[in-house]
């Protein structure tokens, strides 16, 4: 057997010490990497998590705001979405023509000073939003109208408005209208006040 210098001992032990630390600086190094890469994903998560929350959070507020609304504001909403209009799918507000200032006569269809000051009020706001919004026309009757065709009365109410909105700058294909007659009251006495607060008009704004 050959027998090894002490030079070459020390050759071997130098490449022996270099070969361990290039072992332990990619073992360093691969630990680093890992430990960055799961810093990474970590921080994606957490992120996504967040924005998870954050939608459910918008559902919720809107189904809260949804579960506020009045039956025909909902059925409008409904519709809207039935028919592809409204796609966003969300409430924006009611305007009602019912009070005293602006009420309807009875058996009549025709708007009022204050009911034409009323709505060109309106189209106004809608044209400073400059939003595309989708609305229905809801048309109702009280029940001593019933003997003149609540439905008709409630459906020439509707159009009335409807007619002078378009006149006013509101798109026809953005306006829809239904009559629902004496079938949502919202006032049930039997009494003049309570029958002149039911001819009314309500518009349902939808985004």
């Amino acid at each position: 057997m050959h027998k090894l210098t002490i030079r070459q001992l020390k050759s071997t032990a130098a490449a022996i010490a270099l070969a361990a630390g290039a072992l332990s600086l990619g073992a360093c190094a691969s630990e680093k990497y890992v430990n960055e890469h799961v810093a990474v994903v970590d921080s994606k998560v957490t992120t996504t998590q967040g924005q998870v929350a954050d939608q459910q959070a918008q559902l919720q507020a809107q189904d809260a705001k949804l579960a506020q609304l009045d039956q025909t504001s909902r059925d409008a909403l409904e519709r809207a979405q039935a028919a592809g209009k409204a796609a966003e799918g969300k409430f924006v507000y009611t305007t009602v023509l019912s009070d005293d200032s602006i009420k309807f006569p009875a058996r009549s269809a025709q708007l009022s000073a204050e009911a034409q000051t009323r709505l060109t009020d309106l189209v106004e706001k809608l044209k400073g939003d400059n939003k595309n919004v989708y609305l229905e026309i809801q048309g109702h009757a009280d029940v001593t109208e019933a003997k003149a065709g609540a439905m008709t009365l409630g459906e020439r109410r509707a159009e009335a408005v409807r007619m002078f909105m378009s006149k006013a700058g509101v798109p026809l294909n953005r306006m829809a209208t239904i009559s629902y007659g004496t079938k949502a009251p919202v006032a049930t006495e039997k009494t003049r006040a309570a029958h002149a607060q039911n001819r009314r008009v309500t518009i349902v704004v939808l985004a």
